[in-house]
């Protein structure tokens, strides 16, 4: 037997899309304390679902999608907040 070696991505609840969302909205409105809450809101398995399209797109650094959402793109960026 062959082993694959990509494996079919998990999916992301509705819910978790959501609230995805709802983080980037809060991030772009400059609410960084509801974004926080928004992304603590997603259940793990969408979560690893999330990570792993968004290494993909970004990398493995949630940070830098967050950054970019923000207009920042300085590394060395304050806290959003």
């Amino acid at each position: 037997m062959s082993k694959h070696t990509t494996a079919a991505p998990q999916p992301i609840s509705l819910m978790a899309a959501g609230e995805l969302r709802d983080a980037l909205t809060a991030i772009d409105e400059g609410k960084g304390p509801a974004a926080v809450a928004a992304l603590m809101a997603i259940d793990s398995v969408s979560w690893q679902a999330i990570e792993q399209r968004l290494s993909a797109l970004v990398g493995s650094d949630l940070r830098t999608l967050l950054l970019k959402a923000a207009g920042t793109t300085d590394a060395a960026a304050p806290a959003i907040g």
